[in-house]
């Protein structure tokens, strides 16, 4: 017993010399100083990363919100300039690149544009981004939208009648009125810009079908190998009513030697002719020297006092070889006798009664962007009948350098007014 109580006293004087040893003092309070620092970092990434987690979360957060008002706002805007309210749409697609600039890009077509008002879906099978029947999308759209579709709706309320109260047959009244009988298909295609309603009524069968008529005539009943009466009226070889074929021709004149033969004058010679074409067949040609700018509104009407004038009418030929030809006969206007052919001379020496025609033969190319806006010569002969005998005499005329081919020009004025419906 003894030695123990002697060994456990020596345990605890060693103990007591451990404790009092400033060298372990120093390593428990270096160990204690840097285990603290190890906590109160690792507490303070701790806190740091869920911070900063949070932030992140709040912000994807907001995007997606900005994100999805972004597209409602752009799907309004897209509404809107469908219904034709310009002003409106561009205001909505003003708001929604302000909240996100790439936003045409990140929204999803498939949706409804505007769900609350009950629009047509956005089905796009077409790589190019391009719908291929746009004329059953927009009937579709309209039946969706309603069960008793309109042509089209005001954009803002209106104390007068609007014209989506007009029935449809009247519509198409004043379309064919548009269309009047020159023919001017170019403003029923702006026309079916306006709306969905009158993109569907410019696109009727029976317009196109009587347009073609007026052009080819009563036998135009089939329409293979096209698909429509419009791809067969803007595909088909045929000449243009909106305006004027025009042949420049100039050359050079040796002129007469001078009196003391030191020099000969050379005269350099220009002049036009002109082909005018109506929808019931008949053809104006005037050969002058006259700048267009002064002949070109003086041939809008039928009514034209020019004494060069030619008057006749032409057809269309297809032939064989796949070539679209036009032929015409024109002659000029019958003048009443003059004063000096009622004379007493005239009486006694009467000329010889005859009738001068001239016939013309032109191909008809495409030239540049316009399609059907070249005519080149490939006959041209004067018939000369005399009356008393019944004789023609024919003439053909070489088709040199001298024959220039005839290029078209539009003119505004020409379609500008309409004095009869299709």
């Amino acid at each position: 017993m003894a030695e123990e109580k002697n060994d456990t006293g020596g345990t605890l004087e060693d103990e007591d010399e451990g404790a009092d040893d400033p060298n372990l003092q120093l390593e428990l309070n270096a160990f204690r100083t840097q285990w603290m620092s190890e906590l109160t970092l690792c507490s303070g990434a701790s806190d740091l990363s869920g911070r900063l987690l949070r932030a992140k979360g709040l912000k994807r957060t907001q995007d997606i919100a900005r994100e999805e008002k972004a597209t409602e706002l752009f799907l309004r805007a897209v509404q809107e300039e469908q219904n034709g309210a310009v002003y409106e749409a561009i205001k909505f697609y003003r708001m929604a690149m302000q909240l996100v600039p790439d936003i045409e890009f990140k929204i999803n077509y498939s949706r409804p544009p505007d769900a609350d008002r009950g629009g047509g879906s956005y089905m796009d099978n077409d790589v190019d981004g391009e719908i291929e029947d746009l004329l059953s999308y927009f009937e579709q759209e309209l039946t969706l939208e309603s069960s008793f579709p309109k042509i089209c709706t005001p954009e803002m309320d209106l104390t007068q009648m609007h014209i989506s109260a007009l029935p449809r047959e009247i519509l198409m009244y004043i379309f064919r009125w548009v269309v009047s009988s020159d023919l001017d298909m170019r403003a029923l295609e702006q026309l079916s810009l306006v709306c969905r309603g009158f993109y569907i009524c410019s696109r009727d069968p029976e317009i196109w079908h009587l347009a073609c008529s007026r052009v080819w005539g009563r036998k135009c009943t089939k329409l293979v190998p096209f698909k429509s009466w419009r791809e067969m009226f803007l595909q088909r070889p045929r000449v243009r009513f909106d305006g004027v074929y025009i042949s420049k021709t100039s050359y050079i004149r040796q002129g007469e030697e001078s009196l003391d033969g030191f020099y000969r004058a050379w005269h350099h010679v220009e002049y036009y002719r002109y082909l005018r074409f109506f929808p019931d067949g008949h053809v104006f040609m005037v050969t002058t020297p006259e700048d267009p700018l002064l002949v070109v509104p003086r041939l809008r009407t039928k009514n034209i006092r020019m004494d060069s004038v030619l008057l006749g009418h032409f057809r269309l030929s297809q032939e064989t070889d796949n070539q679209t030809k036009v032929f015409a006969v024109v002659c000029k206007k019958k003048e009443k006798a003059t004063e000096f052919q009622r004379n007493r001379f005239c009486r006694r020496n009467p000329p010889p009664e005859a009738e001068h025609s001239f016939h013309v033969g032109l191909q008809l190319c495409s030239g540049g962007r316009q399609s059907f806006s070249k005519l080149v010569w490939i006959h041209h002969s004067c018939h000369i009948t005399y009356k008393l005998s019944g004789e023609t005499v024919i003439t053909a005329f070489d088709l040199d350098s001298m024959y220039t081919p005839f290029f078209f020009a539009r003119v505004k004025s020409y379609t500008a007014f309409s004095d009869q419906p299709l």
